[in-house]
């Protein structure tokens, strides 16, 4: 993913000096605001208290909004009423009007608290991207329209989730990526934090409803958030914890229905991380196995199977080649549950081009992931996840690693199970460092 900063210079020639001095000594803030903390006309009306109090303490704000809460998907659920399979151009036309509604009910009550707001969406600002409809990739982003209408003493708000391709046809980031919006502002306008509202107070060690005695961890670094994003944690977008470690924007995780202004601060890994073994327990019950069998084994093959998949924007995560005796393997692959269907139309036009024997699917299967940066520098922690689900008669179908996380594919009804018993394992004491010495 690219990112440009276009924008205002550095000197806004067309300011005063005074106007300059002062942006000079104020602190700039972007705030997201999720759907459920916008979700209501109460909550809208909670959210613009919440920015007036932070600008009345003096911080330039720019506040990015997510749709209502559900509103994305009542408009999808419209264009799928009309057409089996609407057009991906006019479903982000019509989608993105969420976050418009939201941008505009925001500022339309803090005008009303008497601070003076002005609303951008994608178009306007603009962020530009590319032209895949549904999941677009930022290209740039110019500030220039934001600085002046932050000299000017507004608040900014920000729809959040859109952009414009270079044809100006509107254009989405993808589900939740208004969090993607919000740190690339941050990103390009230099701001101190990208504060990310939602309806949790931070960054748990597991699912709270799942384990109870999950807690919320003080900091963590972007590689565990990154792993835990796209291993089912759906705190914060995945793309969005990208780009902010490629561009070191500091992130922190709060609710917007507490004052606890603790949260969970998202940045760089220092030392004292490695003291901990596992820094969170993931389920991904977004999962969906699919085995081709009978697969010759040669060089090509693996590109012919996979090359239409990721061509399709369909993500594989797990693959698992076993081969026989014959000269014939299997080829075993994960891709969300979501996809299966689209992804197993492409594998029956592939395997009759390559000559499979057949092809087995099963959607219900979850995945396990213990994340931790200790990983690293400790060993034996595969050995003791596995030691765990074996107590617990819990049969692993699939494993992954990498430097900071070990995931398994289980069936789906063993998913909970799996993910408490790990949690209490590693984290259950409430600390796990003292582990790295036993494990």
């Amino acid at each position: 993913m690219g990112l440009v900063y276009v924008g205002a210079s550095k000197h806004n020639w067309g300011s005063t000096f005074v106007q300059e001095l002062m942006s000079a000594l104020v602190a700039l803030i972007v705030q997201k605001y999720g759907g459920t903390s916008v979700g209501s006309i109460e909550r809208i009306k909670a959210v613009a208290e919440r920015v007036a109090r932070r600008r009345a303490k003096g911080d330039h704000i720019v506040v990015v909004v997510s749709a209502m809460a559900g509103e994305t998907n009542r408009l999808f659920q419209l264009a799928e009423q009309l057409c089996e399979v609407p057009s991906a151009r006019e479903t982000d036309v019509l989608v993105a009007t969420g976050e418009q509604v939201s941008a505009a009910l925001l500022a339309i009550r803090l005008q009303a608290l008497g601070y003076p707001t002005v609303s951008f969406l994608g178009h306007q600002l603009k962020l530009t991207t590319d032209s895949h409809h549904g999941a677009a990739k930022i290209k740039s982003v110019e500030s220039g329209r934001i600085q002046a209408a932050l000299d000017q003493g507004n608040i900014v708000v920000v729809a959040g989730y859109q952009g414009v391709d270079l044809q100006g046809d509107i254009t989405t980031l993808g589900r939740g990526a208004s969090d993607l919006t919000a740190v690339a502002l941050a990103a390009v306008m230099n701001a101190v934090a990208c504060e990310i509202y939602t309806d949790v107070d931070g960054v748990y060690t597991a699912d709270p409803r799942i384990c109870p005695q999950a807690r919320r961890l003080d900091r963590i670094s972007y590689d565990e958030m990154l792993e835990m994003a796209g291993l089912g944690a759906k705190v914060l977008q995945l793309r969005s914890v990208e780009l902010a470690r490629r561009f070191n924007v500091p992130l922190v995780v709060l609710s917007s229905f507490s004052d606890d202004a603790r949260g969970t601060w998202v940045g760089q890994e220092d030392s004292s991380m490695e003291n901990v073994l596992v820094s969170g327990v993931t389920l991904d019950q977004n999962q969906s196995k699919i085995t081709l069998t009978g697969v010759d084994d040669r060089p090509g093959l693996a590109a012919r199977i996979f090359g239409p998949i990721a061509e399709a924007g369909i993500i594989v995560d797990m693959i698992i080649q076993n081969a026989s005796a014959d000269g014939r393997t299997d080829m075993t692959f994960t891709v969300p549950r979501t996809d299966l269907r689209r992804a197993l139309e492409l594998v029956r036009e592939v395997a009759g081009e390559i000559g499979a024997a057949g092809i087995r699917h099963e959607d219900q299967v979850a995945k396990v992931s213990i994340i931790g940066v200790g990983m690293r520098t400790h060993a034996g922690v595969a050995a003791t996840m596995f030691k765990v689900l074996a107590a617990e008669r819990v049969n692993i179908e699939m494993i992954a690693t990498s430097e900071i996380k070990v995931s398994v594919v289980v069936n789906a009804k063993y998913g909970e199970l799996a993910m408490r018993a790990l949690h209490d394992t590693f984290l259950g004491n409430g600390t796990n460092a003292a582990k790295a010495e036993t494990v």
